[in-house]
Order: C-alpha cells, then structure tokens, then sequence
C-alpha cells in the first residue's frame, strides 16, 4: 500500500499543487503503522494477476534462497581457476594443505611439481593427482583430495524477472537461488514452466519449477561462469477458482491438459461434481459451458479459460440456529420455503422469551452490509489523501486530519456486521421465508435500555414507562463535548433504527447511540463519514470513535 501511496501522489503532483508537508506528515503517519518489506520491482511484483487471480508460485520467491548457499558433492563438476582442493598425502611422505588452482589451471605439489586440473571431473579427482604422484613416489604413498572451496560463477539472469542482471553464486547453486537474486520471477507475465538455461548461446537444459512447486523434485546442475538463465513469457494458461485448495492461475503443460487433470492439480475437494467453464473463442466469442465430474478427463482446457468447480447437490432441507432465550433445540432442520412463523411454533419458549421480537441473523445480508461499508472507506481514503490546501498552515491541519482518518479507516476495517434483518411487525413473519445457516435469537423480556456513545457513563438502565429519550440520556451522566445532538440513533429490538426527535417513544430493550461530531471542511469529507458511521452503528448496534 505503501509504494501505491507514492505513485498515486507522484500523480497529484503531476496535475495539481499539493502542499508537501501536508504529503510528508501524511507519509510519515503510514511510515510508522506500515511493515512491509518492498520488493526489487513493486511495479510488477503483484501476487495476482490483471483480472484479480493470484497465482500459482507467487509465495517462491519472497527472498528465501538468495542469501544461502550449498557445497554439494557434485562428480561432473569440472575444476575451474580459483577452485581451493583439500590435499592430503601420508606413507613415506606426509603433506595436509589447501592448494589453489593457477591461473593456467594447475595446482603445485613439492617434490611432484605442477599438476593440470582444469576441466577435470570433480570424480577423477583423486586417481587424476594420484597418477601424478605416482611417478615421483613409486610406492607406499598414498592421496586423499577433495574440493575445499568452490570458484564464485557469475551467471546471467534474465527475460522475464523483476531485476535482470548478473549474479554471483556457486557453480552447484540451485536455479531457484539464482532467480531469487534477479527479484524472482515476474508474476504478471513470466512462466514458472519454460525456463531455458544457455550456454554458449545453445540451449542445455530446460527447467520447469512445477515439477519443485507441486513434487518437490529439483535437478541439482552444475553452472558456469557466462551461463544465462532465461525465463520466457507465460503461454498457456487457466484460472480456477470454487470449492478448490488452489484458487489459482496455472500454466498449462504436459501434466494439465484437460479438466480431470486441472481438478488434480488444484486441489478440488470431494464435494466437487461440477464445472463451469468460461472459455474465450475466436471473433471475440465468450462460451460459457457446465460439464459434469464423469466429463473432466474429455474436457480439453484452452488458454485463459476460467474454470470454476463447485458442488451441485439439491436439497430439500435448511439448517437453521435457534440462540437466545429458549428451551429447546440450537439448531432446527427444516424443508425449504419454512418461514419465521413455522419456525416461532417449533420454538419451545420459556417465561423470559420475548417471541414479539424474534431476531433474524442472515449471512448473505452481513455480507452486503461489510461490502457497502468497505467501499465507503476506501473512498473516504482516496479523499484523506488527496485534499489540498493553499496555506502551509492550512496543510498542516489537513495532515492531521488525515492521520486521524486513515486511524479510524483501520479500525473500522475490522468491523463485523451482524447481518439483521428488520421486522417492524409480528404479522410480517409468515411473509419471512428463511435461507440455510439463518440465525434466529430469540430476546430475554428485559427491562433495559442500552446508552453507549458520545456520553459521559455509557451503561444499562432499568426501563421506566414515563422516561424520555432525554432521561435516560441524563441517566447516563449526559452528553459528552463531542455528541452531535443531531444524530442520536434508537435502535429497537427489532434491528430497527429512528433517529432523535423529541417525541420519540422509549421501549424496554432499546438502544440509544449518540454520535460523534465530524469537523471536516470538505464536505465529501464530512458526508461519507457521517455516512460511515450510520452504516457501522445500524450493522453493528456500537458506535465507532473518530
């Protein structure tokens, strides 16, 4: 978010003046509530890709393989200048030391003289400096020798990485650790699956990191200096999402050809009997097909299809939770199409049951409430950041403001609405058809009434038929300096809200929310927030703090 941040106000300046130190202390507020570690390329180091799917090995190369390194015996790998070998010589004569291979690919013994290594197989080692000391000592002189330190290789990284260049590492490092120095692989465009590996211009080995990613096989290979490690352009490939472990966009290659495959693959949990395919045609053509789990293996996938899996099961029946003030059963089996009043005869109330006032609790309704409330922040965000001011003192104040705000995003963020359905009468529940996982509460026959808020004493007060709004305001120590008068929300039982009025009646198991005051000078500032805030304390029954 951070370095979207800058780019969006490097835009700003671009187009309009901006007072910088209201930008600075604006910085300076996300700077101290921010822990991410940027990326080598925060332009295209984006774990999803255009159309919002993440993508299948973007978690690799987060920095992981760069900084170490493995000394693994490898028995082709050929002596190279600078290689330090381990030698050890013991019988009639004794010798233990490092030795360094030459610039002219030698290594010198004393009393046996210069040996050649240079392109010697690390496997014939040992019978290589052995035949050498065999012609000065005839008998009873017996070789050990084994690579101490390997010469650094520089191998070139590039195509479709995120820092192409040139990096360092031993010859017998792995290619994962080489594309973990080049900022891993561009996630955008770049194939996990054709990766090519050059030397001399000629292509020698291919790589395809599915086979690490999905079996954990890695071909350990011997690199050399001016060896380049080129990743290709994404070809092929398809999006899965649905009652998947994988949710992701794949390449396709030898191993995901058809459905049946693509299912495997990704993860499609056994309650999968269907697809959905969105396959892209010639002429600009969209097919949209569904295929049943007997079809997957005839199924053929093409590039950039979008598959969905997803479980096709009918059923005749709902489950719903019964909480609250009851005695019987929490949780009720019923046929679908049951409604609110089939259910209030199956309830089995006790003396304390209110069943006026049942309480409906649905998902899908939560749902809408988060997504109405997200996206009210994020454009009150977009706003905190971008509003301008002509004075140096007028920026400062706008800073603040914006510190405070971007605060009280985040806390709102958190916010879970409860998903009420309102029911403003008792004859409405035979028209209330329930859905599978509703929540019905049933409410205790309490006496109080609930005053949170801008308030001094913010508690619970026994209900009087005679007390006002404004007496069980008082009650509760009176308004704070903060309170807007002007925006005193009733919550009824019901999940109902009305406004103040003064000749609003009280009933026993409301709730009074007093509002904030917003001070904004910007009036899109000052309505969305208002906004906000109604939309948090009607989902929520609390009043969020600026």
């Amino acid at each position: 978010m951070k370095n979207v941040f800058i780019v969006f106000l490097s835009f700003i300046f671009a187009f309009g003046a901006v007072d910088t130190s209201q930008i600075t202390a604006v910085q300076n507020s996300i700077d101290e509530n921010t822990n991410l570690t940027t990326p080598i390329n925060t332009e295209n180091n984006t774990s999803t890709s255009s159309n919002g799917f993440p993508i299948f090995g973007a978690h690799l190369f987060n920095g992981n393989f760069k900084d170490f390194t493995q000394r693994v015996y490898n028995p082709d790998y050929k002596i190279a200048v600078g290689d330090q070998i381990s030698l050890k010589m013991w019988g009639a004569v004794e010798l233990s030391q490092i030795v360094s291979v030459d610039s002219q690919g030698n290594i010198f013994i004393p009393k046996v003289g210069a040996i050649n290594l240079l392109g010697v197989k690390n496997s014939a080692l040992v019978s290589v400096i052995t035949a050498a000391v065999k012609k000065i000592y005839k008998n009873n002189v017996f070789v050990y020798a084994d690579m101490n330190a390997y010469q650094n290789v520089s191998v070139f990284v590039t195509g479709s990485v995120n820092a192409p260049g040139l990096y360092q590492g031993l010859s017998s490092d792995s290619i994962i650790q080489y594309l973990d120095k080049a900022g891993g692989i561009n996630l955008e465009y770049g194939s996990f699956r054709n990766i090519q590996i050059l030397r001399n211009n000629i292509v020698i080995k291919k790589i395809d990191l599915y086979n690490f990613l999905l079996k954990g096989q890695m071909e350990l290979f011997p690199f050399r200096s001016g060896d380049v490690i080129l990743v290709e352009n994404v070809q092929k490939y398809v999006f899965v999402s649905g009652d998947v472990q994988k949710p992701f966009r794949f390449e396709l290659g030898n191993d995901i050809k058809n459905l049946s495959d693509l299912a495997r693959i990704s993860g499609a949990k056994p309650i999968v009997t269907n697809a959905v395919v969105r396959s892209y045609g010639e002429e600009h053509t969209l097919k949209v097909t569904a295929y049943n789990k007997s079809e997957f293996n005839k199924i053929i996938l093409r590039t950039a299809d979008e598959v969905k899996f997803d479980p096709e099961y009918a059923s005749n029946e709902i489950s719903i939770s019964i909480n609250g003030e009851h005695n019987g059963p929490k949780t009720l089996v019923v046929k679908k199409g049951t409604t609110l009043e089939d259910i209030s005869r199956l309830i089995i109330p006790n003396t304390q049951s209110n069943m006026n006032a049942l309480q409906i609790f649905r998902q899908s309704v939560a749902r809408t409430q988060k997504e109405l409330i997200n996206a009210g922040l994020k454009e009150l965000e977009t706003l905190a950041l971008t509003s301008t001011s002509a004075t140096a003192q007028g920026a400062s104040i706008r800073a603040n403001q914006a510190k405070t705000i971007l605060e009280f995003i985040q806390r709102a963020k958190q916010v879970q609405p409860k998903g009420q359905i309102v029911i403003d009468n008792v004859k409405s529940y035979k028209d209330i058809v329930l859905e599978d996982k509703d929540t019905i509460n049933i409410p205790s026959k309490n006496n109080l009434v609930i005053v949170q808020g801008e308030i001094a004493l913010p508690g619970a007060f026994v209900y009087t038929q005679r007390g006002s709004l404004k007496y069980y305001i008082n009650l509760a120590g009176g308004l704070s300096e903060r309170a807007d008068t002007s925006k005193i929300l009733v919550i009824r039982t019901n999940g109902k809200a009305e406004k103040y009025r003064s000749s609003i009646e009280m009933k026993p198991g409301d709730s009074v929310l007093v509002l904030p005051k917003i001070e904004s000078e910007n009036l899109q500032i000052f309505s969305i927030l208002t906004q906000i805030l109604y939309q948090i304390a009607i989902a929520t029954n609390v009043v969020l703090k600026l």
